[in-house]
């Protein structure tokens, strides 16, 4: 299949046209207007810091539904020992910096100077959000992801000690589903995530959820400053 070219114009092709590999689209920007333009229409960017931006859309897609959570044993007694300090907002640079650090093995991060500079004017719209984890005062984990009527489409984690990142997507999913989130986007299969739930869907049936649950108002602002999250 074709990859297509994007012009200044705020279009995508439409997803069925993607590759087997689930590439779509090649170049455009990452203004604000066409980041929430992707992500309604199951689109994420992924691209090294070498390559021009590329626009995906992969089928199946790894998603997790926050009503099937799954806390092995041992996690909940480390949630129990109130190891972890939560919260929500209150260091979004940081985590998105922690998240672009390079992984064991890894050259590189496909969490550019640009992905970073977009997801944070996201943020200053308060449609980008972040869950920290804290040990001992400093920052040991954290996720970040765009939040769109009632999806949370996740864009990274990281965690600087054993645990620290599915704490903080432990308390994001508490998050969404005391507000009737309808599900998490996570792209593309990790093991670490589905040791937690998450599972691949067919894109078809990602999309049908989606526009629906696009229709819900959009829970904008600081996520911080709202009582329904609730850090250990």
């Amino acid at each position: 299949m074709p990859v297509f070219q994007l012009t200044d114009e705020l279009l995508f092709p439409p997803v069925e046209l993607a590759s087997r590999s689930g590439l779509l689209a090649v170049g455009g920007d990452l203004s604000p207007d066409r980041l929430v333009l992707a992500y309604r229409e199951g689109i994420f960017p992924w691209f090294s810091e070498d390559e021009p931006i590329l626009w995906w859309s992969p089928d199946p897609r790894f998603v997790l539904f926050p009503e099937e959570l799954r806390i092995s044993r041992s996690m909940k007694k480390v949630l129990r020992r109130g190891t972890f300090r939560l919260t929500c907002d209150r260091a979004f640079h940081e985590v998105i910096e922690g998240c672009r650090q390079p992984r064991r093995g890894q050259r590189g991060t496909w969490i550019t100077e640009e992905m970073v500079g977009a997801y944070r004017r996201l943020h200053d719209l308060g449609l980008a959000h972040s869950v920290e984890t804290w040990f001992a005062g400093a920052l040991v984990g954290g996720i970040y992801g765009v939040s769109l009527g009632s999806c949370f489409f996740a864009e990274s984690m990281f965690t600087k000690v054993s645990n620290a990142s599915k704490a903080a997507l432990i308390h994001l999913v508490d998050f969404l589903r005391s507000r009737n989130f309808a599900l998490i986007d996570c792209q593309v299969y990790t093991r670490h995530v589905q040791s937690l739930g998450a599972r691949m869907i067919p894109r078809t049936l990602f999309l049908e959820i989606i526009s629906e649950a696009l229709h819900r108002p959009t829970l904008q602002g600081n996520w911080g400053e709202m009582a329904a999250f609730k850090g250990p």
